[in-house]
This record gives structure tokens, C-alpha cells and sequence, in this order.
């Protein structure tokens, strides 16, 4: 079963951006569908997501830890024209937090979510 997670300085820029939660279950959907951007290594992929209204072109990159089909965790995102590509430093620190977030057992995970450093997304097939 999947499980689709945001940090909370995710969620705050997401809201900003009024980019949508149905936009991030497609993003997963396509990953599972083995579209990915780009793998960045430990287990860190960036992956584009359109702008509401328009195309990928002129979108968002996020960037998400994720075990395949299983747990996904977006950590950061940036509108494209704002920021071609994150720094190294950035690059492992966000490496490091996301492996922490997909390693989480369902108790760590529970509280993590109960005290708001993750949201679940909910990305059920039936909306």
C-alpha cells in the first residue's frame, strides 16, 4: 500500500502556491508508472508537477524521498523559474531527512504525524 507524506515546510509553500494535494497522488502516480525526473540518489528523486492551469514547463520542481510503492515523502519545492537546481549542501541534507522519514516505524511515524513535522496526503483512488 502507498503512503504519501509532506513535511510541514512542504505543506506551507504547497498552500502558498495553491497547488493542490491531488496534484502530489499524481506526481506518485506517475513515478509508480516509472516517470521520474531525475534520481538523485538516496533514494532522492526531483520530480516536475504542473502548474494549475498550464504545463509542466512552466511548473514546480518538488523534491521527495521515496521507496517505490511504498512510502513518498515531498520535502521541498520551488516554482522552476525561481531556482534551476539545489545546492549540494542542500542536496544531502535533504538525503539525510527524507532516508529518516521513509525509515520511520509506524510508531515514530504516528507521532511525527501527531506533532505536525509530517502530513499524510491523501491520495485515495475514489475521490
Amino acid at each position: 500500500m502507498t503512503h504519501v507524506f509532506k513535511r510541514k515546510d512542504f505543506a506551507r509553500w504547497q498552500v502558498n502556491e495553491r497547488l493542490p494535494d491531488a496534484a502530489l497522488c499524481t506526481a506518485v502516480q506517475e513515478m509508480e508508472n516509472g516517470l521520474i525526473d531525475a534520481d538523485l540518489g538516496g533514494f532522492l528523486y526531483k520530480k516536475r508537477i504542473a502548474r494549475p492551469g498550464s504545463g509542466k514547463s512552466g511548473g514546480y520542481r518538488t523534491l521527495l524521498s521515496a521507496r517505490m510503492g511504498r512510502r513518498y515523502v515531498f520535502l521541498h519545492g520551488f516554482p522552476k523559474n525561481d531556482q534551476a537546481n539545489i545546492k549540494q549542501d542542500e542536496k544531502k541534507a535533504l538525503q539525510f531527512a527524507g532516508k529518516l522519514f521513509l525509515e520511520l516505524c509506524a510508531e515514530a511515524l504516528s507521532k511525527a504525524l501527531r506533532s505536525g513535522v509530517l502530513m499524510e496526503v491523501n491520495c485515495e483512488q475514489d475521490h
